[in-house]
């Protein structure tokens, strides 16, 4: 049993690793790219809406509504970053049920990759609200001296958020390769039931904390600016 889906490489030249992470990645990011085509190759606004066309519109609707509870704004300029998180994390752990499928998301790599998504994200949309001059002063409030701490929290903050992600994918992916060998038979599908809803509260809890850290970055400037 290996611990992470980086240690399964199947070409390597010098430097350049193509390993098991990396494919599986494109393998997600290929369907999901592939379902969206699926869903609005044939969008109507009638009263005959495709399957497809009903489920995008459950799904983007939902989203913006969580956003709006969370932030407390519009969610149009957030909805396609925060989105993507959900769509891309959920179907990374529900593809988990594929024998052979080690979710992308099982790698500190990846989730370390989407927590630096959210940490460009804070200063960008922060730097788009009230400019960099603004945006920058927010570090050494109330006093020169919280430059250091307020720089850690942001580090703090991203860590946690790849670490989450990363441990319980990880572990979850664990239990059930050893329940598995124990008891073949009933267990380990209960376990992937539970694990499925694990997987997209993971992604749900990812997404609610990267609003929330670029939200609060966003009001932050807006009270600056008061």
């Amino acid at each position: 049993m290996h611990l992470s889906p980086d240690s399964v490489i199947y070409w390597q030249w010098g430097v350049f690793v193509l390993n098991k992470t990396i494919v599986f990645t494109w393998a997600v990011m290929a369907l999901l790219v592939f379902l969206s085509w699926l869903a609005t190759r044939r969008l109507s606004s009638g009263k005959d809406i495709p399957a497809w066309q009903n489920v995008m519109e459950v799904v983007v609707t939902g989203a913006a509504g969580q956003i709006k509870e969370t932030t407390g704004r519009e969610p149009d300029r957030l909805l396609p970053l925060l989105g993507t998180f959900f769509l891309f994390i959920a179907t990374s752990n529900l593809l988990s049920v594929v024998p052979g499928f080690d979710p992308p998301t099982g790698s500190l790599s990846t989730t370390a990759g989407l927590s630096l998504c959210v940490f460009v994200a804070v200063p960008v949309y922060g730097i788009s609200q009230s400019g960099l001059g603004a945006y920058l002063k927010n570090y050494v409030r109330p006093t020169p001296l919280m430059l250091p701490f307020n720089i850690i929290g942001d580090f703090s903050r991203i860590l946690a958020l790849a670490v989450r992600l990363f441990g319980n994918v990880m572990s979850g992916s664990m239990i059930g390769g050893i329940l598995l060998i124990i008891a073949p038979l009933f267990v380990p599908v209960i376990m992937q039931l539970f694990g499925l809803l694990t997987g997209l509260v993971q992604a749900y809890i990812f997404a609610v904390l990267a609003a929330v850290y670029i939200g609060a970055g966003i009001e932050v400037q807006e009270q600056k600016k008061i």
